[in-house]
Parts: C-alpha cells; sequence; structure tokens
C-alpha cells in the first residue's frame, strides 16, 4: 500500500541518534553509524523524529510500504531485536535515565580503597546526545562542560557535577553549532542556572559563546556562571 513514512539521508545524517530516542514505535535503528528505518511496519508516518534531527536528514515520504502494524505489542517490539542482540531503540548510549547513587552511612566509604562517588545524576551526557525534552532537566542546574575538563580538573565530579545535570562537548571536534540545541533545553524546560566549565585554550571558548547565545536566544533569564581550567589542571580566577 502507499502511505506516509519517513526517509533518512544517508549523506545528511551524523549518527547522533537523537531520532532513535525520539522515535516511540522502534522504528529507527543504528546501522553501521548512521540511523536508519528499520522497520517499515512499525513507522507511524507521525514524525516526532524531525524535529529533534540536527542536519534536516529526515523528511516524509508517500511510498510503497507495508501498512502499520497496530497489532504489534510493545513487548514484541522488544523481544524481536534482542534475540539479534540489538536494544529497539538502537544505541544503548541513547537511552535516557536518571541515575541515583545511594547515599553512605556516616564513616562508611564507597570501598575499602575510599574511591570517590560519581556525581554524575543522567545519562546521556554527551551534547549530542541527550533529547532536549528529558525529564532530568525539569528545575535542573545545568552544568554545560568541554570534555577536556573532567580530565584536567582532579575533583571535578565533587567541586563541579554535585547536584547539577551534566552536559559535555568539544566545539573544535564536534561538527555542530551548540546554540541551537542549547537554546531549546533552556526554552523547553524550567532551568534554574547554568554553569559553564571549560579550558583556557582559545578553541574551547566555543562553548561558552554557545551558551551565551543560547541564554539571549531562550527569552529567560537563567543566571550563569563560568569557570576557566587551565590546561595545567589549576583552576583560574
Amino acid at each position: 500500500m502507499i502511505r506516509k513514512t519517513i526517509t533518512i539521508d544517508q549523506e545528511k545524517c551524523n549518527g547522533c541518534a537523537l531520532c532513535i530516542t525520539a522515535c516511540h514505535e522502534g522504528a529507527i535503528g543504528m546501522v553501521n553509524g548512521k540511523v536508519q528505518l528499520v522497520r517499515d511496519d512499525y513507522c507511524d508516518g507521525l514524525g516526532d523524529c524531525l524535529p529533534v534531527c540536527p542536519t534536516g536528514a529526515i523528511s516524509f515520504v508517500n511510498r510503497e510500504a507495508p501498512a502499520k502494524d497496530e497489532a504489534t505489542g510493545e513487548e514484541e517490539k522488544i523481544q524481536e531485536p534482542a534475540k539479534k542482540g540489538k536494544l529497539p531503540c538502537g544505541c544503548p548510549g541513547t537511552q535516557v535515565r536518571s541515575i541515583a547513587h545511594p547515599h553512605s552511612a556516616c564513616g562508611e566509604t564507597d570501598s575499602k580503597e575510599a574511591a570517590p562517588r560519581s556525581q554524575l545524576r543522567q545519562f546521556p551526557i554527551q551534547l549530542q546526545l541527550v533529547p532536549e525534552n528529558a525529564s532530568f532537566f525539569k528545575h535542573a542546574h545545568l552544568l554545560i562542560s568541554a570534555d577536556c575538563a573532567a580530565y584536567a580538573f582532579g575533583d571535578f565530579h565533587n567541586r563541579f557535577m554535585r547536584g547539577k545535570i551534566t552536559l559535555i562537548g568539544c566545539p573544535k571536534l564536534d561538527p555542530v553549532d551548540y546554540s541551537g540545541k542549547i537554546t531549546r533545553i533552556l526554552k523547553n524546560n524550567a532551568i534554574e542556572s547554568v554553569t559553564v566549565v571549560r579550558m583556557e585554550v582559545p578553541c574551547c571558548g566555543g562553548i561558552g559563546k554557545a551558551v551565551e547565545k543560547a541564554l539571549l536566544d531562550c527569552g529567560k533569564s537563567i543566571p550563569l556562571q563560568v569557570i576557566v581550567i587551565g590546561s595545567d589542571g589549576h583552576l583560574i580566577d
């Protein structure tokens, strides 16, 4: 039958996998680093995946395709990919979840070696992978950091991540303009504050500029703090 489904331009696709998370039907999967419509009969033709695509690779098309399988239940959708060792949403790194760390009792340490406790509160953390409407953004204090900063500053978790939702990126290596996505995150969620942690190198200034532009474009007054880390790991005032 001829019906409306999506089509994905493989040349434009950057493999960010945001559409996989946005698709509630499990119709899209990751194949060799690119997203593809892996089940025509799961695609409902509503296009929840279109607005999250940063490159405009997804569009509608009317073509010959199997009828939408309304009888297929969620359990069957999950079991079939699982038989092939794959998740229904594709890449496990795009699965959204909040993380709650148990509190240690008085005097109790995390391990025999007293390892510092992680302060990560959610996953994913990569700016290109995190969905703009993730539930953990509600009333969040947002930390947007250059990925090198966590390696350069020894107490990064306790000093900067504690109590915050963390997003990381590299403005030099990621071939995208972060400001658009950050704007949508700020505009569509009740963000309480934004902290930017960047390295002192000039190219790292791009992440701060993206956040500053997003704060202007989102139309909200949200407190901003910018912290700079030296390349040798020290905190620059």
